[in-house]
Order: structure tokens, then C-alpha cells, then sequence
């Protein structure tokens, strides 16, 4: 679960804040002074931090610098009112990841954090993925070395330097960003920025002022310029992931972006020229995607200059081992665990698993494994029953372990029933995405929810 902690001295909106990011799954915490918050910082270890630049004791500035010498890691993002506008992107060039203008929609909030994480995560696994280029062992490692994977990586070095606009396709948890991301650093883009936007996670009230940004004043709330990502792309590549959940209107915008290189803010009156190539990602064929409707054919065409298509693990099942210990050799680090392997039983129940969650899924599994192993290899008793088909108590054990450290921690029962709602959401919302082999359409469905709401819950709840 992400943990938020909101800083600001007014009372109100930390209750305000704190109830709704609640009611979305988030874990929150807060502080009205920067001397708390700091505090906060050292004992909770809060994912993202909402911050407030004028506090009585000290000013945000001051904050975000104790706080990057705690854990840079932790995400900033700046509340402002509409005359702070200038510190907030002062704020920005000294580390913040985004603000957020007072007053603001709790949708406004949610999709600010998520996108923060989304483009911090792909920060990260392109530092990785830097490394790992020196280093072809260390590309095995990440990506496999069956015939079908070695495909796909020559398709990346053919099409990385050339400017061409490709579609990476393939199930949920194939590693569509990982090829991306792949894509941008054999290009001669690398020394710019890669972003990062999940279209299927847009509120439809924000999708164009994401995409193309807005004049001060384009509508209610835009109390400044804003940027869209193809501006923040400049010079580097622009990741457009689950495209064919943007509205048709949008759709049509983008077209017209795509062949007139140029966009226009919301409420503006000028083009603005573009220099970003564009590389989309579909869990959905988009050739079934136009027979459906959701996606414009002149699009596609427009979209699909070259096409990457990443097969499912299970279709290749001899790179199960190697991903399989990759994931062990992070799990091992990042849990300050000695595990020497895993014993043939587990491989075998591993190479024989269908894994409908793909990479994804096995990377889940062996972190969750690890975390649980008792010796100095991994067994069948670590694995979820999902895989051996036998019940255990172990996730029961798990939340167990969990409500005492909360209790231990001395959370309010209001926290700890958050927890736990938050808990039950996870688990049913993961069983329901393994039957349907990581369909989030039918997920949805099931969970008589929208798409929207069921990608809000997959990054509030972190799944993967």
C-alpha cells in the first residue's frame, strides 16, 4: 500500500485529504509543521510526501532538503495556493516531481502521485537498464535468452536508432516498459528524458491537458501554464502505455499531433513545435482494438510504423530459471536475506506454472517466497497455492504479523481498519486478475467496477 504523508498547517485539509486518499486506498499520515514531517520521514518511511511550501517553523525548501538526505527516494509533491506558483516551480527544479494548485479535486491528487511513481519507477529501471547494457549477461538476466526473446532484442536494435514510432505489444506483465525503456537508451534520444503516461489511468476530465498542457486560465483551476508531456518529452521519447483506453476525441487530437509535430495548450492560441518520438504499449492487439471500436484506424496506421510484439512466459518457459534467479538476486538484496537458490521441487513447480501474469507475476512471486523462506533455499511451501495447488495458512500468518506490527506501531483502530479493507481489496482484485490472465477489461467487469476506478486501485494498492 503507498503510504502519503500530508504536510500543511491547515487542520481542515489534512482531514480533508487524509479521509478521501483513504477512501482510495491510500495509507496516510500527516504532520502540520516541518519539523513533524521530518520526524515522520524518519519513522514511517512515507512513499510520497504532499507538501505544503509555507509551514510556521520552516519553509517547504527546507524540508524537501532534510528530507532528500533521509531518502531521496521519496517522492515530492508541492501544494500551492494560486499566488505560490513561482516557489512550486522552484520546487521542481530542486527535486519536486510535481504540485498541485489550492483549491484542488482529490482526483487532481491521485493522479499526481501515481504519475510521480509511474515516472519515478521508470527513472529507476532506466538507471538499471544503463548497467545492464554494459553488460549482455546482465541483459540475459533481465530479459531471458529463448529464441523468441533474442527476436525481440534484435527488433529493438534494428528500430533504436531510427526515429520511427513503435508499438510494443503483448499480455500484462510481458515487460512492454522494459522494451521501451530499452528502446530509448540504444537511441540517439538516450541523453534526454523518457516519459511516461498510462492512458488507462487518466481521469477523461484530464487526458487532454495531460497530453497537450494549458494556458492560465483554460478552464476552472488552471491558475497558471502547464506543460503537456510532449513539451516535458522534449528531445527524448514520450511512452504512451494502454493506448487504446484514450477517448476518441483525444484520439483524434493526438493524430493531428502526430502528423503536424506541433501541439496547442487548452486556451492557448499558439502551435508549439515537437521534437519526441512517440512509442506506444497495448495489452490489447490494437488490430482487435479497431474491430471493437476503441481504437481509430487512422491511428493505428499513424502509430504502428513498427510493431514489437513480446510473447507470454509461457511460450517460452525455458527463461523461467533465469528470471527466476534475477528476481531472487534483487529479493535477496533489498530483503537482507542469505537464500543460495531454489530446490528442484520449486523449479519444477515454477517451469510447469502457466503464469497468466507473465514476468510480472513471477517476479511477485519470488519476492513474496523469499521474503517467506526458512532455509537457505526456496521451497514448495513458499510458493502461493496457486502453483501447488494445496491451501496454506501462510497469507493468514502473514496478516497476522502485519496487525501486530500496526498495533505495535500504535495505530488507531480508523488506520488499522484501513489497512485491512485495503488488504481484502488486494487480494481480491489479484485471484480475479490471475482468472482472467491479466485481463483488466474483464477484471473490471467482474468487479462491477470501471476501468478507471480498477486502474486507480492497481497503483494505490501496488499491484503489479
Amino acid at each position: 500500500m503507498i503510504r502519503v504523508l500530508i504536510v500543511d498547517d491547515d487542520e481542515d485539509l489534512l482531514f480533508f485529504l487524509s479521509r478521501n486518499l483513504e477512501e482510495e486506498g491510500f495509507e496516510t499520515i500527516s504532520a502540520n509543521s516541518g519539523s513533524e514531517a521530518v520526524s515522520q520521514v524518519k519513522t514511517d518511511q512515507p512513499d510520497v510526501i504532499l507538501l505544503d511550501l509555507k509551514l510556521p517553523d520552516m519553509t517547504g525548501f527546507d524540508v524537501m532538503k532534510k528530507v532528500q538526505e533521509i531518502n531521496n527516494e521519496i517522492v515530492n509533491i508541492i501544494i500551492t495556493g494560486e499566488g505560490g506558483i513561482s516557489e512550486a516551480l522552484k520546487a521542481i527544479k530542486l527535486g519536486a516531481k510535481d504540485y498541485v494548485v489550492k483549491p484542488f479535486q482529490t482526483e487532481e491528487i491521485i493522479f499526481s502521485i501515481n504519475r510521480a511513481l509511474e515516472n519515478q519507477k521508470l527513472s529507476k529501471e532506466n538507471r538499471e537498464l544503463k548497467q545492464a547494457m554494459i553488460d549482455k549477461d546482465i541483459i540475459k538476466e533481465l530479459m531471458g535468452e529463448s529464441l523468441e526473446i533474442d527476436r525481440v532484442l534484435r527488433q529493438v536494435d534494428v528500430v533504436a536508432p531510427t526515429d520511427m514510432t513503435v508499438v510494443v505489444q503483448g499480455e500484462s506483465g510481458t515487460g512492454k516498459e522494459v522494451i521501451a525503456n530499452m528502446i530509448h537508451q540504444k537511441s540517439n534520444r538516450k541523453g534526454f528524458p523518457i516519459i511516461a503516461l498510462n492512458c488507462g489511468a487518466i481521469p477523461d476530465t484530464l487526458v487532454e491537458s495531460e497530453l497537450f498542457g494549458y494556458e492560465k486560465g483554460a478552464f476552472t483551476g488552471a491558475t497558471s501554464r502547464k506543460e503537456g508531456v510532449f513539451e516535458q518529452a522534449k528531445g527524448g521519447t514520450l511512452f504512451l502505455d494502454e493506448i487504446t483506453n484514450l477517448p476518441e476525441a483525444a484520439q483524434a487530437k493526438l493524430l493531428r499531433v502526430l502528423q503536424e509535430k506541433k501541439v496547442r495548450h487548452l486556451g492557448g492560441k499558439k502551435d508549439i513545435q515537437i521534437d519526441t518520438r512517440i512509442i506506444t504499449a497495448s495489452n490489447v492487439f490494437l488490430t482487435d482494438a479497431i474491430k471493437e471500436g476503441i481504437l481509430r484506424e487512422d491511428l493505428f496506421y499513424r502509430l504502428n510504423e513498427f510493431s514489437i510484439v513480446l510473447p507470454p512466459l509461457r511460450e517460452r518457459n525455458e527463461d523461467i530459471p533465469i528470471l527466476a534467479n534475477y528476481f531472487l538476486s534483487k529479493s535477496k538484496i533489498n530483503l537482507g536475506k542469505d537464500i543460495d537458490g531454489f530446490t528442484p521441487e520449486t523449479m519444477e513447480i515454477l517451469m510447469e506454472y502457466s503464469w497468466p501474469g507473465n514476468v510480472r507475476e513471477l517476479q511477485n512471486v519470488v519476492k513474496k517466497a523469499a521474503l517467506l523462506a526458512k532455509s537457505d533455499h526456496i521451497t514448495p511451501d513458499e510458493l502461493p497455492s496457486e502453483l501447488t495447488g494445496k491451501t496454506t495458512d501462510l497469507d493468514d500468518n502473514l496478516k497476522e504479523m502485519d496487525l501486530n506490527r500496526l498495533l505495535k506501531k500504535g495505530y488507531s483502530l480508523h488506520e488499522i481498519t484501513q489497512h485491512v479493507v485495503a488488504s481484502i481489496e488486494k487480494e481480491v482484485i489479484e485471484n480475479v486478475l490471475i482468472k482472467t490472465k491479466y485481463n483488466k477489461s474483464e477484471t473490471a467487469k467482474i468487479l462491477q467496477i470501471d476501468r478507471k476506478t480498477l486502474y486507480s486501485k492497481l497503483e494505490t494498492l501496488n499491484i503489479k
